[in-house]
């Protein structure tokens, strides 16, 4: 059995990742001028949610993944997560990739929304290129402080991200070290059947995937 990323074992990771589907909501936002205002405007919500005493975990689940949905250019993040196995994948190796990842993806944050503590944010430094954007945070809690990067990508006038940086450490590039060393040994095929093996885990851990 093939172990996740480092990333997703790490509890500190995960108040970072948690923010980000916050901060990363963007689309639901009204309209602002820059990628930080973005951020800035969107997180409120999701710690309304994380906080909401009158919401049990199931309907916090199903909130958490439709801003997930919202925040992350899937496709995107499939095609930089698989590099030149992409060019190689056929249509349909692709499609099972992008819906199993996003899945999975999505399974792993609701399954680890009760890792989430109070946390301040404090955005430090914006680059905007074209349509490409970074903007630089701090996540402090009450036990450390964590540097998380969101790197964004303009679509259709609203703002997706497609990569995590959190303490040095790319989420995509993590990613892509983990799942193309499936390829290497077991084939596309193999890297299907681990994804589907994940989420299927899930499945029998909490009756089921939470309904979006």
């Amino acid at each position: 059995m093939t172990t996740a990323p480092n990333e997703i074992c790490c509890h500190h990771r995960w108040i970072a990742l948690v923010a980000l589907t916050g901060c990363m909501v963007i689309g639901a936002s009204s309209a602002a001028t820059t990628p930080t205002d973005r951020v800035r405007a969107s997180i409120t919500d999701i710690l309304s949610v994380l906080k909401n005493e009158n919401l049990d975990r199931s309907a916090k689940w199903s909130e958490v993944g439709r801003l997930i949905d919202a925040a992350f250019d899937f496709r995107s993040m499939s095609q930089s997560i698989l590099a030149t196995n992409w060019r190689t994948a056929t249509e349909e190796e692709k499609r099972q990739f992008v819906e199993y990842f996003s899945q999975y993806l999505e399974a792993t944050y609701r399954d680890k929304i009760e890792a989430y503590s109070d946390q301040r944010v404090e955005y430090l430094n914006e680059v905007v290129r074209g349509d490409r954007a970074v903007v630089d945070t701090i996540i402090r809690t009450s036990e450390t402080q964590i540097p998380v990067s969101y790197k964004l990508r303009l679509n259709d006038d609203e703002w997706f991200a497609y990569d995590v940086v959190i303490e040095g450490v790319s989420l995509v590039n993590n990613y892509r070290s983990t799942f193309n060393a499936i390829i290497k040994s077991e084939g596309m095929d193999g890297l299907l059947t681990d994804l589907q093996g994940r989420i299927d885990r899930y499945k029998i851990k909490h009756g089921g995937l939470p309904a979006p």
